[in-house]
């Protein structure tokens, strides 16, 4: 199964870099929503872990514009605590999950396999 990562924070592009390469192939990673975007056309992942603040576009507009043009895209939203209001946009943007930062292995591999299963 291969991952995007898109998350402003090199830290935390390299924490989730770190958490998911045992078990899934990384399709790449994106610094704003706009790189989002043109790397989950280029490399159509199975999965994107979408930061949902980031600058020039953020993951919120990001995610509408892939499950726009991608009905079945499986997106799940990494989000601080305290950014509930975001979080119900994400997901009325398409947004299938969220996991909360600071990241916990056990945690981001679980909310991973409720998202594709379904």
């Amino acid at each position: 199964m291969k991952v995007l990562i898109a998350d402003d924070s090199e830290f935390m592009r390299s924490l989730l870099r770190e958490i998911l390469e045992e078990e899934y192939t990384i399709a790449g990673e994106a610094e704003n929503g706009v790189e989002a975007i043109e790397l989950y056309n280029e490399n159509d992942p199975d999965l994107v872990m979408m930061d949902i603040v980031m600058p020039i576009r953020d993951g919120i507009e990001a995610t509408g514009e892939i499950t726009d043009s991608d009905p079945g895209a499986k997106v799940i939203m990494c989000t601080s605590v305290g950014q509930e209001q975001k979080m119900k946009n994400a997901i009325q943007a398409g947004a299938e999950g969220y996991i909360t930062k600071p990241f916990q292995k056990p945690s981001v591999l679980e909310e991973i396999e409720n998202v594709v299963a379904g």
